[in-house]
């Protein structure tokens, strides 16, 4: 990375789950699966969290790893009426707060944590699916397009820890729209 910007973020949650919970048609129920709220989680390079269920899947590689920011579940919880969510619902690997994730399509990002640090590159949008509205509250699925979060490959192994992190990135990134619905995706032309 060239210039670098520091923010520092808080790794709310880190969800592995061994098994697929939303498969099928949502009206017939999620799947009663394992899931972690984990403390730490492993990730090794072009692979994913140890244990998920994307872990080593070639399908998956460049989307091992999912952020989300806590904030964009609070919008959509604030615009749908609903209260708070549980953030784990959403099945996104890492919910962040303090980062504004949409700048960073494309990019190649640090997560430093626990005295740790994990490079990702943040590939492709995390499009929200019909599960949402049964799962989160009805409405969801359209109220989280655009601030579903980013896919992301492993380039480096290493270990995430939930709590307090510093997300480095290459491009300025903006705290107080990080809840906010991206329509389009932000442009790469000089």
């Amino acid at each position: 990375m060239s210039a670098t910007y520091r923010y520092e973020v808080r790794i709310e949650h880190l969800l592995v789950s061994p098994e697929h919970a939303y498969f099928g048609r949502p009206r017939d129920g999620a799947a009663d699966v394992v899931t972690h709220d984990a403390p730490r989680a492993e990730v090794v390079a072009g692979m994913g969290l140890v244990g998920d269920r994307f872990f080593g899947r070639a399908a998956h590689m460049d989307a091992a790893v999912t952020l989300i920011a806590a904030e964009a579940l609070e919008a959509v919880a604030a615009e749908l009426g609903v209260g708070a969510f549980d953030p784990l619902l959403a099945r996104r690997n890492v919910v962040l707060r303090g980062a504004e994730l949409a700048p960073l399509l494309g990019e190649e990002l640090v997560l430093e944590s626990g005295g740790d640090a994990v490079s990702l590159r943040a590939g492709r949008p995390a499009h929200p699916c019909a599960w949402m509205d049964r799962v989160l509250a009805p409405g969801a699925h359209a109220a989280l397009r655009g601030r579903g979060g980013v896919r992301c490959r492993p380039l480096t192994s290493g270990v995430l820890h939930a709590g307090p992190a510093t997300l480095v990135s290459p491009v300025p990134l903006d705290v107080a729209r990080a809840g906010d619905a991206v329509r389009r995706l932000p442009s790469r032309l000089p």
